[in-house]
């Protein structure tokens, strides 16, 4: 794997469940060590569109022909505006990883989504698309992945990471994200 591989990386911004809608930021860097561009779009929060809104934002971008890997903070933005990351790989045919600090509990997840979604099965549905494996490097992370294999997965994480457990394309995202929504950046993801 080349070390400057173009990642792009997707957080959200700080949000609150009055909000109607939430913007999505993409960081586009070589690695984990320059980083090349900024992204933006916004979605609906609680909505479903997060999955058509990050394919336009990869398909539209400039540095789209450079792209060769999308990393997602977790598979739902906004709240519970659910990424179908597959949809993602089969429509950009560019790999996804999803990638959570902690292991997700779906049955939390699915008693959330049944007290507050009609269609809480559909939801539910893709959010268990995939498997989800945990990593360790330094830390451990557990991810989601599609159209690529698990030791690139490790390889690219590795790659990625300067410190801590989250991949650098990950939390620049999100510390531009909470920067420019709080008027200055956190830095947990």
């Amino acid at each position: 794997m080349k070390k400057e591989i173009r990642i792009l990386g997707i957080d959200d911004m700080p949000f609150s469940f009055g909000d109607r809608f939430v913007d999505l930021v993409g960081v586009i860097m070589r690695g984990g060590i320059y980083l090349e561009g900024v992204l933006k779009t916004t979605i609906e929060v609680d909505g479903k569109d997060a999955t058509e809104k990050i394919i336009e934002m990869v398909e539209n971008t400039k540095h789209r022909k450079q792209l060769k890997i999308i990393m997602l903070d977790g598979v739902a933005f906004g709240g519970f505006n659910v990424v179908d990351a597959e949809k993602i790989f089969n429509e950009t045919k560019l790999p996804i990883i999803t990638i959570t600090r902690k292991k997700p509990d779906i049955k939390k997840i699915e008693e959330a989504l049944k007290k507050h979604f009609n269609d809480w099965e559909e939801r539910l549905k893709i959010i268990k698309k995939g498997k989800t494996e945990e990593i360790k490097i330094k830390y451990p992370v557990y991810v989601k992945y599609f159209g690529i294999d698990k030791k690139d997965v490790i390889d690219v994480i590795k790659l990625s990471i300067i410190r801590g457990a989250i991949p650098e394309p990950i939390r620049i995202a999100h510390l531009i994200a909470t920067g420019i929504k709080k008027g200055e950046s956190t830095g947990r993801c």
